[in-house]
């Protein structure tokens, strides 16, 4: 029975110091994978915080089993093609407070309908590939970015979850209409369909095309006949200039004879 009882008591004793091994082992493997700048740590999940790391660029060793990350208030432009692609737990995506200005067409996939939230507030955001949120489901945030207002954004805030409440916080820095300028891209929108304006200015140039030319067929019709009464006129008034013929003596005198 004592030969048991010690069997059983180094057993569990080895058990508890097998699963901190492998705790550690775990904890090490999860430091050694976090991103330079960047601390790594677990709460619901493996949390990357990367905030005022001084990034130029997303990181691309990014852990595959990241569920929140942080990239705020860093220098970073642009969003690459595919650069989360293998980020498929990612819940919460924080890029506001950067330089951001270019978005590219699939900047998103992989991680589109997994997000919940997005943070692009705070960047230098004028305008979108109309693809660039497609699929998205996060609750995306996107103000305070100088957007310029246009068919673009309109069709890309229309395939955007919750693009109502999104639309309401995006100013028009500039815009298409230069009424709309300094005012909600939601007004903008109600004032006037933004993706129905260059048919308009299309028609509108042909129509000022075609009276142009109409015009000038008119002018050249009447310059044409008026040239034509003016040439016959002074042909009259040659002909009535000219003087007219008088009998000459011996065509007289013929005539008194024959008589």
């Amino acid at each position: 029975m004592h030969f048991v009882d010690l069997w059983l008591t180094r057993s569990l004793s080895m058990c508890l110091l097998l699963q901190s091994f492998v705790l550690m082992i775990l904890c090490f493997h999860s430091a050694s994978m976090c991103p330079k700048g960047c601390v790594c740590s677990h709460s619901r999940g493996l949390n990357v915080s990367c905030s005022n790391a001084n990034l130029k660029e997303i990181p691309r060793d990014l852990p595959p089993e990241t569920v929140l990350l942080y990239l705020d208030s860093n220098q970073i432009t642009s969003i690459p093609n595919e650069i989360f692609k293998d980020l498929n737990q990612l819940r919460v995506l924080n890029l506001s407070k950067n330089g951001i200005e270019f978005i590219d067409e699939h900047a998103f996939k992989g991680v589109a309908e997994t997000l919940q939230t997005l943070d692009l507030s705070d960047n230098r955001i004028k305008s979108v590939h109309k693809n660039a949120f497609n699929n998205l489901k996060a609750r995306a945030r996107i103000a305070n970015n100088p957007w310029h207002c246009d068919c673009t954004l309109q069709q890309v805030l229309r395939s955007m979850a919750s693009n109502h409440e999104t639309a309401n916080n995006v100013i028009c820095k500039t815009s298409v209409l230069d009424e709309h300028a300094g005012r909600p891209f939601l007004n903008a929108a109600n004032d006037a369909d933004l993706c129905n304006l260059p048919k308009k200015t299309t028609d509108y140039a042909m129509l000022v095309t075609m009276f142009g030319w109409f015009t000038m067929v008119i002018s050249y019709v009447v310059y044409y006949v008026r040239q034509n009464q003016e040439d016959a006129r002074r042909h009259l008034e040659y002909l009535k200039s000219l003087p007219s013929r008088q009998k000459k003596p011996d065509e007289a005198d013929d005539i008194s004879t024959v008589v």
